[in-house]
């Protein structure tokens, strides 16, 4: 297995900064690891990208030395397995609301016994089946694989101590957009009912010991960091706008 290097990083307790990707681009994925990002987020819930493009996309990221996550169409087992078979390193799962949600999405992930993850030979991360044997594949892969589950609903924040008790989760993402809708503020993560909720949400997490995940910008990234969170990232529009506009307005006044 290729050792994951981002989940390395977090469990040092460094920043492990990404971008998300919405539409198949394998060179995209390739630009943002010569770029400097630890990890890409390849985002099949709210985006385009199929299960074979998961798959080139993954391959780009190994090539150039990037981490591959994916974002599961939804929270199902057969969606999350289906991602870990196409190649990606770690998944960040969807509407995940109680701790039998979270135990599903880690089962979902990783190889053993119950009604969880298949095991099939010839899979791309178990090299096609020509590399390891596959009781070696099978530990290397739940060593390597990173379990990412997303708070986004009131429910979840209600059940944040419960969802924090259950094994085999690396971060614990708080989901601002998702969350804001849920409790009745569309797009408003700064209400303040929204914002006590992250902020209680977040402060849950720290205080259990575990890793918070959350969504950046250029313009409050540090800050991010200075709370805690290891698991960051930014959406790639927000990177092209950043760059348009340094490139623009020089030229425009």
């Amino acid at each position: 297995m290729t050792p994951n290097r981002m989940k390395e990083k977090i469990q040092r307790g460094e920043p492990a900064l990404g971008a998300s990707i919405m539409f198949p681009s394998p060179q995209l994925v390739e630009m943002l690891g010569y770029a400097g990002f630890d990890w890409v987020l390849i985002d099949c819930e709210h985006g385009s990208i199929g299960p074979a493009d998961v798959e080139v996309m993954s391959m780009a990221a190994d090539a150039a030395g990037v981490t591959p996550i994916g974002r599961p169409r939804s929270n199902a087992t057969a969606d999350i397995q289906s991602l870990m078979d196409r190649g990606v390193q770690g998944v960040q799962i969807p509407h995940v609301n109680t701790a039998d949600d979270a135990r599903r999405a880690v089962a979902a992930v990783k190889f053993g016994p119950g009604a969880g993850r298949g095991l099939a030979a010839g899979t791309r991360p178990d090299k096609w089946g020509l590399g390891a044997k596959m009781a070696d594949f099978t530990v290397a892969a739940n060593a390597q694989s990173l379990v990412c589950v997303q708070i986004e609903h009131q429910e979840a924040v209600k059940n944040i101590k419960d969802i924090l008790t259950v094994e085999g989760i690396d971060v614990f993402f708080i989901g601002p957009s998702d969350l804001s809708q849920s409790m009745g503020f569309p797009g408003n993560a700064k209400a303040p009912p929204v914002a006590k909720a992250i902020h209680e949400t977040m402060a849950a997490i720290r205080a259990a010991g575990k890793v918070p995940g959350f969504p950046a910008t250029a313009d409050n990234v540090a800050d991010v960091v200075a709370q805690g969170c290891r698991y960051i990232y930014t959406h790639v529009p927000r990177l092209i706008a950043a760059g348009a506009s340094q490139f623009l307005k020089p030229a425009r006044g």
